[in-house]
């Protein structure tokens, strides 16, 4: 299955810097998971993961097996130059391509830049990926957008998707998001019935 818009279009995003949805450092939301988890050994992997400062921040905080999937060779020939080095895995491939066992997947703005159509497809990848405890964690928006991406969604139909694709989900509505995000982020962690 190939991504919504294609690897050049995000290749010219990152070329140009059109990465309005790039804070520029870790989400305040998933620093503090992060710093809940004691397992340095976690197998974690960090889907459309950009520039990845949570992926960064994970290999700063001592976590062994830390790989970023992303379809852009742009970002990830960046990352791999700066990073691989540190022991940061890049893959630079569609992410429903992508094959192996995790403990926990970090969701960062990957959801919300897939065409709405594709979500279930991503839930099911995600059963795929996960090892039979492994958690998948992160934000979503919550609040709709005009065209897309992002493209946006609630907490009701999140809730009806990830149960459609046999998950247990609890969710956070009011995570500590950046306030440009405040009331508009959901934090959840999902894992497989």
């Amino acid at each position: 299955m190939s991504d919504i818009l294609g690897k050049e279009y995000w290749d010219e995003r990152y070329r140009t810097g059109q990465t309005g949805w790039d804070i520029g450092s870790i989400s305040p939301p998933l620093k503090a998971y992060f710093d809940t988890l004691a397992d340095k050994n976690l197998r974690i992997l960090i889907p459309g993961g950009g520039n990845s400062y949570e992926a960064i921040y994970l290999i700063e905080c001592g976590f062994q097996e830390v790989t970023v999937v992303d379809i852009s060779e742009v970002v990830c020939q960046q990352l791999t130059d700066k990073y691989t080095s540190q022991g940061l895995k890049v893959v630079c491939n569609d992410f429903f391509e992508h094959s192996g066992t995790y403990d926990l997947i970090v969701e960062q703005t990957f959801f919300c830049a897939l065409n709405p159509s594709l979500r279930l497809s991503y839930l099911q990848k995600m059963r795929k990926l996960l090892a039979p405890d492994g958690r998948l964690a992160g934000l979503l928006f919550n609040r709709e957008f005009a065209g897309g991406p992002p493209f946006g969604g609630s907490e009701a139909e999140y809730r009806a998707l990830f149960q459609e694709a046999d998950f247990q989900i609890t969710v956070d509505l009011n995570p500590n998001s950046i306030l440009p995000r405040q009331g508009n982020e959901l934090f959840f962690v999902a894992t497989k019935r």
